[in-house]
């Protein structure tokens, strides 16, 4: 079965880090594009960061440019979403998902999310 677990989310004060992972199984890692999108409550899902198959590619929202870091790592099957100076406005449930193209936000382009984890950033 295809899995995405997400996780390493929490409370962390404002200007404080964390490293979110996500744990992929059930294929073949090497062949997907990943992407990080978060979801604040009443808004929509947004493009976080997105990271090309081999990792050549990185992109990020305008948002957290300069304090979000996208990264894979094959042998372990797992992306990483290393997130510094954090903000209240950071406060959202992170999502991993996978898609075989290219890296792009468009998140009805990505066939499989993990659950979700929870990041809250006190001011």
């Amino acid at each position: 079965d295809v899995q995405l677990q997400a996780s390493g989310g929490g409370l962390v004060q404002s200007g404080g880090s964390l490293r979110l992972s996500c744990a992929a199984s059930g294929f073949a890692f090497v062949e997907y594009t990943f992407a990080w999108f978060r979801q604040a409550p009443g808004k929509e899902r947004e493009g976080v960061a997105v990271i090309s198959r081999i990792g050549a590619s990185r992109y990020y929202a305008d948002s957290v440019k300069g304090r979000f870091t996208i990264s894979r790592d094959s042998a372990n099957k797992t992306v990483y979403l290393q997130m510094n100076s954090l903000k209240p406005e950071d406060t959202a449930v992170y999502y991993c998902a996978r898609r075989r193209g290219g890296p792009v936000f468009r998140r009805e382009l990505y066939d499989s999310w993990g659950q979700g984890t929870l990041v809250t950033v006190s001011s």
